[in-house]
């Protein structure tokens, strides 16, 4: 996983995530995560299966395993 801290204490971290082709999977990947407390933001990219997401905290990985299940995809890894 690529877990980085920014100057306001935020937690960026990127996944990777198992069969998203198009806009719509990265919505509905998006969306489930965006659900998690303490997300602010997600960046799903289909072409390349990477999911970035900035948090308050570090984010349990089961919580976002749990998610991209949710939308139908599957956490193969942190990047």
């Amino acid at each position: 996983m690529t877990t980085q801290t920014d100057t306001q204490g935020s937690i960026t971290a990127v996944y990777q995530v198992s069969g998203m082709s198009c806009g719509h999977c990265e919505g509905s990947v998006s969306g489930e995560i965006a659900g998690i407390p303490g997300v602010s933001s997600v960046q799903a990219v289909a072409a390349t299966g990477e999911v970035t997401v900035v948090s308050a905290a570090p984010l349990d990985e089961e919580a976002v395993r749990a998610a991209v299940d949710e939308a139908g995809f599957e956490l193969v890894t942190k990047a």
